[in-house]
Order: C-alpha cells, then sequence, then structure tokens
C-alpha cells in the first residue's frame, strides 16, 4: 500500500535531487581557467642578463626608455576547477574566468600545448624580424636579428618585438627614441606586413603593464573595448591595426606634434 506524502516531505523529497546537484556542481572539476596578469619584459633591454633583441649585419643604437610586452598568467590545462574558485573570483577585476578552450585551444596534454605555444612564439619572431626589416627597407639576406626571452609562449609579442627592433636600429627614423624616453607596453600580434592582430586577456595585460610602471598601452584597436573595462589609472590606450600606425603614434607622442589615436 503507498501512503500520500505530506506537502512538506513531498517538498524534502524533491528538493533531495537539487542539493545532490549543487553538491556535485561545487566540488566536480568544471571547464574553466583563472587567469591574472602576469610579466612583463622590456623587448629593448634585457632578460635574466641577455639581451632579448640581437642584431648582427647592421650598427645598433642606444636606446632610453623601454617597451614593454605583456603577459598574462593562467591556471595550468590539468588544474581542477571548482564552482568555489569561479565564485571566488568571478567579481575581482585582476582575475579573469575564461573557458578552459580559450586559453589553452589545442594539445591534449602540458607537453603538447607548451610545445605549441613555443612554436608560436617562433613563428611570431620571425614575422616580427620580417616586418621589421621591410619597414626600415634592409635586406634579411645582410641583417640578422635574435630573438630570446625565456619562459614566454604564444604570438602575443610580435608588434612589442617589431617595434623593438625598429627602435634598436632607426629609432624615430631622426635621431630619437620610439619611446621618447617613456615606458610604453602593449601587446598585439603581428604577420611579415605589418598588421596587428588580437590577442585577448586585454584586460589584465593593461594591469600588468601599470604595475611594472607603462604610461601607454598599444593595443590592437578590435580589443579597446576590453581594455578600457579595467583599465588603470595612468595608463594611455593608443590603439593599432598596423605597425606603421603604431610608429606614427609613438613619433607624434615623442615629438609631441601630430595626431594620436584613442580608444
Amino acid at each position: 500500500m503507498l501512503s500520500r506524502l505530506t506537502r512538506p516531505q513531498a517538498v524534502a523529497v524533491c528538493a533531495l535531487p537539487v542539493v545532490a546537484l549543487l553538491a556535485t556542481a561545487a566540488f566536480a572539476p568544471l571547464p574553466f581557467s583563472v587567469a591574472q596578469p602576469g610579466s612583463t619584459a622590456n623587448v629593448i633591454g634585457e632578460n635574466r642578463g641577455t639581451p632579448v633583441i640581437t642584431v648582427s649585419g647592421a650598427p645598433t643604437r642606444k636606446t632610453s626608455g623601454q617597451l614593454r610586452m605583456t603577459t598574462i598568467v593562467a591556471t595550468g590545462p590539468d588544474a581542477r576547477i571548482h564552482l568555489g574558485d569561479l565564485i571566488d573570483n568571478w567579481f575581482r577585476a585582476d582575475r579573469a574566468v575564461m573557458p578552459r578552450d580559450a586559453v589553452y585551444p589545442t594539445g591534449n596534454n602540458v607537453k603538447e600545448i607548451e610545445k605549441h605555444n613555443m612554436d608560436q612564439m617562433r613563428q611570431s619572431q620571425g614575422a616580427a624580424t620580417e616586418a621589421a626589416l621591410k619597414y626600415l627597407d634592409l635586406s634579411a639576406d645582410k641583417v640578422k636579428v635574435r630573438l630570446k626571452l625565456a619562459d614566454v609562449g604564444g604570438p602575443s609579442a610580435g608588434l612589442l618585438f617589431t617595434l623593438g627592433i625598429i627602435d634598436k636600429l632607426d629609432g624615430d627614423g631622426s635621431g630619437g627614441d620610439l619611446t621618447g624616453g617613456r615606458t610604453i607596453a602593449g601587446t598585439g600580434t603581428i604577420d611579415a606586413d605589418g598588421k596587428v592582430g588580437a590577442v585577448g586577456g586585454v584586460a589584465l595585460k593593461t594591469q600588468a603593464a601599470r604595475r611594472d610602471g607603462a604610461t601607454v598601452f598599444l593595443v590592437p584597436k578590435d580589443e579597446c573595448a576590453d581594455a578600457k573595462a579595467e583599465l588603470p589609472k595612468g595608463l594611455r590606450l593608443v590603439p593599432v591595426t598596423t605597425l606603421k600606425g603604431a610608429v606614427d603614434s609613438l613619433v607624434a607622442m615623442e615629438r609631441g606634434k601630430g595626431s594620436v589615436p584613442s580608444c
């Protein structure tokens, strides 16, 4: 014989699956990563005692100021992220909760992902060298550029590498520095023709840049809105779409004349 449940008993019985589901969600690993501002490096200086940019086959110039590439740091691809971690970090300005596939779009394990990121870095360095030499009308057969930056992967330093090579070889084209003595930071991919591409994580990178003394941040134009979302006080955003546009903006700031775009 079946007995009829009272209303409180029925509610309690129905609530059991919901409670079980919430408990499972709280402790089960979720397909997300948590990112935060990472390190920055001055590409026209040294990193761990070694020059980031070394040029042979052409005279180089002494530079002032800094051109800092920026990074983010994310939880590893095999990290176990739970609901509590997401709740703790969701509303923090210095954290970003991102789908794991957006941070690690390829590879099945840590070694595969590291190899992919280093391959992207090497390709980015090659494109940066080609873009810089093409911009300066120099022959790659005569001028050799070596780029070395430890423990950084991916293509997002391409723009800053390119600007660093140009500053080392030619500065602003008339004896001055591209930086104008400032600490300039930024991010963006580069191709051999000087086109700048989006990278992601710019809101965190602006925080890393300001933390390390930058007052100007070069950002791919398509990511202006993201960069403005958590923009630190005292950091000026300069949108770029091409290498020429980036150089022109820096020269205009350095000389104090000419228009400089803003987000």
